[in-house]
């Protein structure tokens, strides 16, 4: 195995969203992840789709496993006790009654225990249900998107469960691993998708604090209010992005646009103004002219992709985007390393959970102290 992880051993109990996609990003990495999965097929989602998340399952091995049968338990018990890392997201208290809780540290120091839950594994909201929408709508996140005058607008899965969640649960692991390189011991790594989404908002808070931050009413930067930052639809029905937020881009954009006598920009009270010049503007000419009006332009415009025409797009052609497992199209494993060679992305596999025990009979890749 190739990889700046390689050589780490991480056990993935069975989970939706982050924590799959926190274990997928662990074994682009070069990690070797076993996912432990229920016996028989993945059962479908609530639209009655079968396989829908099986792109999160990306190079590791799958093992079926009854976690309500006591040998199975200690199979994986055992495992537990020879992995670097365990990536769990249920419920606060579910490990805990299956036996497999942090108490298990005290068999495994070496142990990075990552724990992933929506509201944190205590306070009032712990045991409560949640998705992305819940946990953004109660940090201020949610009611921060979308232009003044509409609702707030739902960023897909992506500042909830992936960016406040696998992301933050995957930068725990990384910190607990390297904590560990030095005092030999691991820790319980408790990482909330609340947190993290709140987290994810720094610099909105900064704003706030400093004034540039206003109420939604009055429409503010980077939610689609102000009219230098915006998406703007073509003639064709598809749109261009404008992120011209410093002033030699403005002028380069309007001036490409051949727009003049604009009343000033940081006035909000000129923004519905310059919204509908820019607009009918926009209106006049298709998309991929405007994309071609503007090549080699510093104006920050950008045609607004779909996914197909992203993988086609020939930057992401250039630069190896990316990559074709099991026959679609997903996104490559990223960053890149300058030395370490990240592993070919591969479809999930099945392994025997008694095999894995064997492979991993060895003694931890670390020496604890």
């Amino acid at each position: 195995m190739t990889g700046p992880l390689a050589g780490v051993r991480v056990v993935e109990m069975p989970g939706l969203g982050p924590t799959p996609h926190a274990a997928m990003m662990l074994a682009d990495l070069g990690a070797d992840v076993v996912r432990i999965r229920r016996p028989g097929p993945e059962a479908p989602g609530p639209d009655g789709i079968a396989e829908a998340d099986a792109g999160l399952y990306r190079s590791r091995r799958s093992v079926e496993a009854d976690l309500k049968d006591p040998a199975d338990l200690n199979r994986i018990r055992e495992m537990i006790l020879r992995a670097d890392t365990l990536i769990e997201g249920f419920r606060p208290g579910v490990m805990e009654r299956l036996g497999l809780g942090p108490e298990i540290c005290a068999d495994a120091p070496q142990l990075v225990y990552a724990r992933m839950t929506g509201w944190g594994q205590d306070g009032d909201r712990a045991m409560l249900a949640g998705h992305d929408i819940n946990y953004l709508a109660v940090t201020g996140v949610l009611e921060a998107m979308g232009p003044a005058g509409a609702p707030p607008v739902p960023p897909l899965s992506l500042a909830g469960d992936f960016g406040g969640g696998s992301m933050l649960l995957v930068v725990g692991v990384l910190a607990a691993l390297h904590d560990r390189s030095r005092t030999g011991h691991g820790q319980v790594v408790d990482a909330a998708m609340v947190d993290g989404a709140g987290l994810l908002a720094q610099l909105q808070w900064s704003w706030k604090a400093a004034g540039r931050w206003v109420s939604r009413s009055e429409g503010n930067l980077l939610d689609g209010s102000a009219p230098f930052y915006a998406t703007y639809e073509c003639a064709d029905g598809r749109f261009v992005a404008v992120g011209a937020l410093e002033e030699k881009f403005w002028r380069n954009l309007i001036g490409t646009l051949g727009l003049a006598d604009l009343p000033n920009r940081w006035d909000r009270a000129h923004w519905p103004v310059i919204s509908a010049a820019l607009a009918a503007r926009f209106a006049t000419r298709t998309r991929d002219e405007w994309s071609e009006a503007f090549a080699g332009v510093d104006a920050c415009l950008t045609p607004v992709l779909d996914f197909d025409e992203a993988a086609a797009d020939p930057v992401a052609q250039q630069r190896g985007s990316y990559v074709t497992v099991d026959d679609t199209v997903q996104p490559a494993p990223a960053p890149r390393f300058s030395r370490t060679a990240l592993p070919t992305p591969s479809g999930s596999s099945s392994a025997d959970l008694m095999q894995i025990l064997d492979q991993w009979s060895t003694d931890s890749p670390v020496e604890v102290s």
